[in-house]
């Protein structure tokens, strides 16, 4: 049933989607070009020379249906053919300079009916509409998704950290706002106190999408509040449920080890729980050991407190 509602969805989307960007037009931004007519024309101004199989391959269109559209735009003389130097049995296509001359208004025309979708809506909006196509991308076709970069953290950033370790945790793990308000804390120390060279923080993003978090910082004694000599934190990682399964806590992890060493510190050290059985994996990949345990209650959940080191 979920699968049934979930499709629902999807078709909702795309009806939605294909009238709100003119799909079902019948030529595409202004121009005498239909829609897979200018699907031709950009991959060949992007990508030519391109044979007819790499480019239906590239496009997912029907062979037949592609060669009835090359014949008609080799027939308005914006196509030319050359021998493939390798297989006799294939030409490869690309723009003549009447394709070129024909290409260029129609991307102008498409580049600012985009703008002038996006030109209503606030910055915010526009960087959260761009997350979301770049999610669905990303999900549907993570081969052609853009990389995953580590940055440190920007304006924002640490609003969001503090929202997704409370959605994520509560759904997954039914830890209470108390566990939101700590990670509101930690957050607020971390601007506080920092200390570039000692302390960083890293999100994980594809584009305007972040999909994870990492903190290094100093840990402080709870009576005096001075730091411990050698001695750094590791605090604050998450994936989102999407973005698993990437490598991304892998990367984030090691990171962290590189910049601890770079500073200079002894040792890594970090709280977490015996339930978190895929942060665990990583942390002993990287060398962590377990050195402590013991049961609380914590948050509203009966757990298994853990702390780890690394010897750097």
């Amino acid at each position: 049933m979920e699968t049934a509602a979930e499709a629902l969805c999807v078709r909702a989307f795309n009806r939605f989607y294909t009238r709100r960007i003119g799909v079902l037009a019948p030529t595409l931004a202004g121009s005498d070009f239909t829609l897979p007519e200018a699907r031709v024309l950009w991959e060949l101004a992007h990508h030519a020379p391109l044979s007819a199989a790499a480019l239906g391959k590239g496009l997912q269109l029907d062979a037949g249906y592609l060669s009835r559209l090359l014949r008609g735009l080799k027939s308005r003389g914006l196509l030319t053919s050359q021998a493939h130097p390798s297989d006799g049995r294939q030409t490869l296509l690309k723009l003549s300079p009447a394709g070129r001359r024909a290409f260029a208004p129609l991307d102008r025309g498409s580049q600012a009916e985009a703008e002038a979708l996006l030109a209503p809506l606030s910055a915010p909006q526009r960087q959260a509409l761009a997350g979301a196509m770049t999610c669905i991308q990303a999900v549907l076709e993570p081969e052609a998704a853009p990389a995953v970069e580590l940055r440190t953290q920007q304006p924002g950033d640490l609003g969001w950290i503090i929202e997704r370790h409370g959605a994520v945790y509560a759904a997954e793990y039914g830890l209470d706002a108390r566990f939101e308000a700590l990670v509101a804390r930690i957050c607020a120390d971390f601007v506080d106190r920092l200390k570039p060279q000692r302390e960083a923080c890293w999100i994980a993003a594809r584009g305007p999408q972040r999909l994870g978090s990492v903190m290094l910082v100093q840990p402080r004694d709870d009576d005096t509040g001075r730091v411990r000599p050698g001695v750094a934190q590791l605090r604050l990682l998450l994936l989102e449920p999407h973005a698993r399964g990437l490598g991304l806590g892998k990367r984030l992890v090691r990171q962290c080890s590189e910049f601890a060493r770079a500073a200079g510190y002894r040792r890594i050290v970090l709280w977490t729980q015996s339930a978190l059985t895929a942060a665990r994996a990583i942390y002993a990949a990287e060398g962590y050991r377990l050195v402590h345990s013991e049961p609380m209650n914590s948050f509203g959940q009966t757990v298994v407190s853990e702390r780890w080191e690394l010897a750097l």
